[in-house]
């Protein structure tokens, strides 16, 4: 029998039963003998310790489970929004996702922020509401909120039965009944023509004609079935794995491709070392294979292969097309990295760190082992982008949220016996340029040396980060100098003129010179930041803020006091929506400003209203009403100081 591969992840907001379901899922499959239980502490994918305490996911976890002819791993992600880094880097890798809403709390601000990751990557998507057992479900309101609110192309395939109650069920509905068999067909319609046209004529047409039809639209993105179930009863379960078998497809791969993988997770084990787990889109890979990386520019070898489940594991010996896997021995590989060729896989950004904070070593005698177990947990997670300042002697993290300091204070802790403080978190600022301008440095005293930089800087587009170009020849400028002065430029742009990460601009080399005879490899490297600086002086920069959507239902008798909140953190906001004796208001707000917001509007509503934020980009912001950074290293406006620091002279 043909095996074909499915990877599926399982997405959503907190605690709207992602790990209840895979648990179910394994057990339902037979993969598993009893339950695992969140709350117990015993769920499969729940296995570093700080999650079976908190009963959270932080991690992304695989498990496989065999139904019919398909393999199917499942990749469990964590649900809280400090968290979303994992989910970001999973979704590069699935085949399909089961987007899991809770039937109660209904479509919250991660649900939307994955819905609309999932519609942006066209990944096929089950709708799995969940929950339909508790007081307070309703199943219908969620859907007409689907398709009204976010123009979802929604069909339910089953209904609940008993909704808001322990003795509730799941009907699936027929393709027998009319209205049923409408919808569908007007919901595929624009890629199948020609059920449609045999529809409206009257003709008939097979069962099988009608679910290779859906399996099209669900696999091409353009409809999302919804299924309905309670996870923590086993309700709907078995539904939900006959809807994938029967209507999904995996990765049609070939083991004889040019081998293409992409890495998607780092771990470290203390035996093996790093071990990188990959998704892999063509080829295979043996024990003992030496693999090529391209962004290493050279192989390494494979040591071991292993298939994981959990916090368990096989040496499996080979990974084929379609298929994930653990390798080991791959030192210097990080997460993102190509595995042969780059296949067709989607990024999508989802995770952005707003807040920086300090690390401190309990005694300054373990900076050196907190720095090196920083450094591995930032291959784990590139997104803490761990930044050392020697003369400070000051390590710095970002960080998405203040949940994920307790997660890296116990990882610290368990894994490398190290007991750390934080200092208090500060918002992370931007800068754009202003206007354009240029920006020149002729490096040419005292010799040898000579390089010569002149640089063209111009505001780019909201969202647009560094475009970086080159019109200079390499007869002018050699093109290993060019590379020189590329890598220089992205260096130098992480600090602009009030400390802050330059973005949304584009430069360009415009001209420059090198010598045959004087200039020395380091000069670019020397001269670029000098350049890049004069520019940023010439074109200005604009302090960019990062702002956040914020939503607020609470008791109408809040509603002056939360509106003056609102305005007093230079919030903007529609109209609030009343509905009965409650409101709903959504904000557009900056960060540093509502921070500590959550907490305040806790002890205003004792714990009564429900509140849910979004990250929602950059916005300008005055400098007295923003914040200024301080400056890491010397400064290459001090151009004797920057010459001679570079020089070793200082």
């Amino acid at each position: 029998m043909n095996t074909k591969i499915i990877n599926l992840g399982i997405v959503a907001h907190v605690d709207a039963g992602k790990t209840t379901l895979t648990e179910q899922l394994l057990y339902r499959s037979g993969e598993v003998r009893k339950k695992g239980n969140v709350d117990e502490g015993t769920a499969q994918t729940d296995y570093l310790s700080i999650e079976r305490e908190r009963g959270i996911s932080v991690k992304s976890s695989s498990v496989r489970i065999l139904r019919g002819d398909k393999q199917i791993n499942i990749i469990d992600t964590p649900g809280h929004v400090d968290f979303i880094g994992e989910v970001e880097r999973s979704l590069t890798i699935l085949d399909c996702a089961i987007l899991v809403i809770s039937a109660v709390e209904g479509i919250q601000a991660q649900t939307e922020l994955l819905l609309e990751a999932l519609r942006q990557t066209k990944t096929p998507t089950i709708l799995f509401i969940n929950k339909i057992d508790r007081v307070g479900s309703d199943v219908e309101h969620i859907l007409q909120e689907l398709k009204t609110q976010y123009q979802a192309n929604v069909i339910q395939f089953q209904e609940p039965i008993n909704q808001g109650t322990r003795e509730c069920e799941v009907k699936t509905k027929d393709y027998l009944d009319q209205q049923f068999l409408e919808d569908i067909v007007l919901s595929i319609s624009e890629s199948e023509q020609d059920l449609l046209e045999k529809y409206l004529s009257g003709q008939a047409f097979t069962h099988n004609e009608l679910v290779e039809a859906i399996k099209n639209a669900i696999q091409n993105a353009q409809l999302m079935p919804v299924l309905c179930a309670s996870a923590s009863l086993g309700v709907g379960i078995e539904e939900l794995l006959n809807f994938i078998t029967d209507y999904t497809e995996g990765h049609q791969g070939s083991n004889t491709e040019e081998l293409s993988a992409i890495v998607y997770k780092i771990e470290h084990d203390k035996t093996m070392g790093k071990i990188a787990h990959v998704r892999m889109f063509g080829g295979s890979i043996k024990n003992r294979d030496s693999i090529y990386i391209p962004s290493l520019d050279k192989s390494q070898k494979v040591t071991q292969i292993r298939r994981v489940f959990g916090e368990k594991y096989t040496d499996i010996g080979e990974v084929g097309a379609g298929d994930v896997a653990a390798l080991c021995g791959l030192s210097s590989i990080q997460i993102g990295d190509v595995i042969g060729t780059r296949g067709t896989w989607n990024d999508y950004k989802l995770a952005v760190p707003l807040l920086k904070v300090q690390v401190l070593p309990e005694n300054e005698g373990e900076l050196a082992g907190l720095l090196s177990a920083l450094r591995e947990l930032c291959d784990e997670d590139p997104l803490l982008d761990m930044e050392y300042i020697s003369e400070e002697k000051e390590i710095q993290i970002k960080i998405t949220g203040t949940i994920q300091l307790e997660i890296i204070s116990a990882l610290l802790k368990e894994r490398y016996n190290l007991t750390v403080s934080f200092s208090p978190p500060s918002v992370i600022y931007k800068e754009t340029p202003t206007k354009i301008g240029e920006g020149f440095e002729a490096y040419t005293m005292p010799k040898p040396c000579w390089a010569i930089v002149k640089l063209l800087i111009e505001p780019g587009k909201p969202g647009s980060g560094i475009e970086y170009s080159s019109t200079v020849s390499n007869n002018d400028i050699f093109l290993r100098y060019q590379n020189h002065v590329k890598t220089s430029v992205f260096e130098t742009l992480k600090q602009g003129l009030y400390g802050w990460e330059v973005t949304d601009l584009k430069v360009t080399l415009i001209y420059g010179e090198h010598h045959i005879m004087h200039t020395h490899p380091m000069d670019f490297f020397l001269a670029t930041p000098m350049a890049v600086m004069n520019g940023l002086v010439n074109t200005g920069t604009t302090l960019l803020e990062p702002m956040i959507t914020m939503k607020i239902n609470a008791q109408e008798e809040f509603l002056g006091k939360i509106i003056g909140d609102l305005v007093q953190m230079r919030g903007e906001f529609e109209a609030p929506v009343i509905r009965g004796s409650s409101f709903q208001v959504e904000a557009h707000l900056p960060v540093a400003t509502s921070l500590e917001y959550p907490i305040k509007l806790a002890m205003l509503t004792s714990g009564r209203a429900v509140i849910s934020s979004r990250f929602a980009g950059f916005s300008p912001c005055p400098l007295e009403l923003g914040a200024t950074t301080k400056r890491r290293g010397v400064d290459p406006l001090d151009r004797a100081k920057w010459i001679l620091s570079k020089r070793n002279a200082l």
